[in-house]
């Protein structure tokens, strides 16, 4: 199974995959500049996304395994998902864009119950769900963070 442009393009979380040192972070970057293109940030249009990378990267990162071994790192789409999906809803001002980037970092590496479990799943689907758990928790952190900052504000 040969890996085309797109597939490559996507996989490697526009390339970012490739990078030596650090590539997930390199790839949560890449999903972060994206977030920043204007009109990005609407819900619809990120959910769109979100499910989309999620429909196309199963089949790549089967692929990726296959030419790189298990839950390649050259394999970054995950984390530009999880990315997404931490900054869903957030107010894209440029604090809470920090925020969002540093909690889903450390719970895509730290990955909580059962986030890492989740890695175990065949047909490329392992690869994927591990990075959505973590980008789910991470939501739901950032979500909480805001609200209580709301309340004390207001």
């Amino acid at each position: 199974m040969k890996i085309n442009f797109f597939e490559n393009l996507i996989g490697s979380g526009f390339y970012t995959g490739y990078i030596k040192k650090a590539s997930g972070t390199f790839g949560s970057l890449a999903g972060l500049l994206i977030y920043l293109i204007p009109g990005f940030e609407n819900p619809s249009v990120m959910i769109f996304f979100i499910s989309l990378f999620i429909v196309i990267g199963v089949p790549i990162a089967i692929k990726f395994e296959n030419k790189y071994g298990t839950d390649p790192k050259e394999y970054t789409n995950d984390e530009v998902i999880g990315m997404w999906i931490s900054l869903l809803f957030v107010p894209k001002k440029i604090w809470w864009i920090i925020i969002a980037f540093l909690i889903w970092r450390f719970l895509d590496i730290v990955k909580p119950f059962p986030a890492k479990q989740l890695e175990n799943v065949k047909n490329g689907w392992g690869v994927l769900l591990d990075d959505i758990a973590a980008g789910i928790y991470s939501f739901i952190i950032l979500q909480l963070i805001i609200y209580v900052f709301n309340l004390i504000i207001n």
